[in-house]
């Protein structure tokens, strides 16, 4: 199967689904394709989908300083997945190392090896700026 999964989905298969977990990266497109090598179209067309019948959705978004922590691009995202209507809840995931030994074993360049955990104030501040949105974030 090529493309996105969410294209390969038809109207009777998306209603035996009890929720989505739906990863947002970055609402600017050019900085998703920088980030996930993705247009972020596909990701946006399959949540609107999912908004017209109600399918309910909990966004994924990992905070990353340095990257994925602009707020201007979270309020973006969080806009954009307000107007939505059926965003349940959105889960602020901290960026961190625990995946570094898989990049090792692979002995590939870790490019984020350098990069720290948000602070613990960081990732109240990435909330907040979801909630501003009317969405339930922590």
């Amino acid at each position: 199967m090529t493309g996105f999964l969410g294209e390969h989905l038809s109207d009777v298969e998306l209603e035996t689904i009890d929720l989505v977990m739906l990863g947002l990266k970055s609402w600017d497109p050019a900085r998703h394709k920088d980030l996930t090598g993705q247009d972020i179209a596909p990701t946006l067309a399959f949540a609107r989908r999912l908004a017209a019948p109600k399918r309910p959705i909990w966004i994924r978004f990992v905070l990353v300083p340095g990257l994925t922590d602009d707020p201007e691009d979270m309020a973006g995202s969080a806009a954009f997945a307000a107007s939505l209507g059926n965003v349940e809840r959105v889960e602020v995931l901290p960026f961190h190392q625990m995946g570094r030994y898989k990049w090792e074993r692979l002995r590939r360049d870790y490019t984020l090896k350098d990069t720290l955990p948000p602070t613990p104030e960081a990732v109240e501040k990435a909330c907040a700026v979801w909630r501003a949105a009317g969405l339930n974030a922590n």
